[in-house]
Formats: structure tokens, C-alpha cells, sequence
């Protein structure tokens, strides 16, 4: 049985619990804390329908008043976290805004690794190749939720997919996908074991998109904003397709390319 959270007020930028939350900017704290921060109503009620509770929320005036508010106030009281009433000073210490959100809530970080991926509970994944931009990361978990994909494949030295602006990007979508970091060595090789076509996003010698029949599950290769992906690894896909460029620019922004993919997979499925 959980043991029931306890519901306290802090008003003092001094106290330890805001400054140890206040370091979960940084991505070293959030890594030797195992903890992440997200902010706003709309996000933390996002989780909450998702299963996920947080440990620790953050409340002013305002959000505590809020009529969404309350059912998230008792969630995670029932699941055993601690509910603060605190001050927009205190917010804004904790997000780093001067116009905070009214409600600040602190997350464990999930630990998912390729071992724990059901390949089969989707047949659309998208996969990141050194993604830089923690904006590209939250639209790419928007859209991996609005297609129905089983979540983001992070490869290589990727943008930390829990910094605070990644997190706001994708609008509560980081709690209904999947998301898993790892390097390249270890991915094709876990992909090789088991289902799975891999689709690389490449232009020299690649397929039109629409002309490719897609086969679940579908693992979607996107690869570096500005450099793409390596040619390796472009030559290990099991297809390698392209998107038609009629004006002046030669590439898509990362996230728009992952996106028209995903579509592109999900009609597919549907018009069969």
C-alpha cells in the first residue's frame, strides 16, 4: 500500500527543498537527482492521465484555486507525494521565469532502456539521430503521441531529452511515449534481433516516401539538424527515402520530417 503524501507551505526562498529543486535546471543535477521538472496545469494534469504522479507540486495561489487543480492535488496525495503551497517567487526560482506557471511539478525520470521496448505494441517509432534541439525533441514526442507511435529513440549525444524547455515543448506528451537514449552500436543490433524496418530520411539515391510500402513496426530515422545522419548509417536502413524539395531550401527542419513521415506511415495503415 502507498503510504498518503502530506501537504505542506513554503514561502522562503531559503529553504532547502526549493534550492535543491531549483538546481534540476541543470542537466548534472537533474542526472544525480534522477529527477525532472515540468511546469503548468495543462502538462502535469497530462501526466496524471497517463499514470504518472508526481512527487513533489508545487502550488501558488492561482493554481491551487484552479478547478483542474484539485483532482491533481489529491492524486498525488494518493500516491504518496508531498503537495507545497507556495509563492510566485518561489515558482519563479524554481522554473526560471519571471512570469511562472502557477503550478511546478517535480517528476522521477523514467530509466526505459531498448530491453524494455515492446516492439509490437506500435507500428510506428521514431527514432533521433545527435537531435540538438530540445524543441525538435518535444515536437517529435507530440507527434509520436498523435500517430500513435511507441516512442522516441534518442541516438548518440542527444539534446537531454528532460531540460526544462524540452519538457514544455512537448506538452505533456514525454509521459505517453516511450522514450529511450542510446548509442547507434547498441540500437542496430537490438533493432536486427527482432521485427522491425528501419526507414532513414536520405536524399542521394533514396525512394520517394510515398512510393515505399511501409512494414510494422516502422522505425522512423531522423537525422542531425544540420549535418543529417552519417552515411553508415543511412547505408544500414533497410530503405532509404526522400520528401520532394520544390523550392530553394534542401532539407526540412527535423521535427517537420519526422512528422510528414510518421503521417505518411500512419495513411498508409489506414487506407489499407
Amino acid at each position: 500500500m502507498t503510504q498518503a503524501g502530506r501537504r505542506s507551505t513554503i514561502e522562503s526562498l531559503s529553504n532547502p527543498l526549493v534550492k535543491r529543486m531549483r538546481l534540476l535546471r541543470e542537466k548534472r543535477h537533474r542526472r544525480a537527482e534522477g529527477l525532472f521538472l515540468a511546469e503548468g496545469l495543462r502538462i502535469a494534469t497530462e501526466a496524471r492521465e497517463a499514470g504518472v504522479l508526481p512527487l513533489w507540486l508545487f502550488l501558488g495561489p492561482e493554481g491551487a484555486a484552479h478547478p483542474l487543480a484539485q483532482a491533481l492535488i489529491d492524486a498525488t496525495l494518493a500516491g504518496g507525494g508531498e503537495v507545497v503551497d507556495t509563492t510566485p517567487a518561489i515558482l519563479s526560482k524554481l522554473s526560471g521565469k519571471d512570469n511562472p506557471q502557477a503550478i511546478v511539478a517535480i517528476y522521477a525520470e523514467p530509466k526505459t532502456s531498448l530491453a524494455d521496448i515492446d516492439r509490437g505494441a506500435s507500428p510506428i517509432w521514431l527514432v533521433a539521430e545527435r537531435l540538438r534541439d530540445p524543441g525538435n525533441l518535444g515536437t517529435m514526442l507530440r507527434t509520436g503521441d498523435a500517430v500513435g507511435a511507441g516512442g522516441l529513440i534518442l541516438l548518440d549525444e542527444s539534446t537531454d531529452p528532460y531540460a526544462v524547455e524540452a519538457v514544455r515543448a512537448s506538452m505533456g506528451a514525454i509521459f505517453t511515449q516511450q522514450l529511450v537514449q542510446a548509442r547507434w552500436e547498441d540500437f542496430l543490433p537490438w533493432l536486427r534481433g527482432g521485427p522491425g524496418q528501419l526507414v532513414a530520411t536520405w536524399l542521394d539515391g533514396a525512394e520517394d516516401y510515398q512510393a515505399v510500402r511501409y512494414a510494422a513496426p516502422t522505425f522512423i530515422l531522423i537525422g542531425n539538424e544540420s549535418q543529417g545522419m552519417p552515411a553508415d548509417y543511412a547505408a544500414a536502413a533497410d530503405v532509404r527515402v526522400k520528401m520532394p524539395m520544390l523550392g530553394k531550401a534542401d532539407s526540412l527542419n527535423a521535427a517537420v520530417a519526422a512528422a510528414v513521415m510518421a503521417y505518411e506511415v500512419l495513411n498508409q495503415r489506414r487506407n489499407r
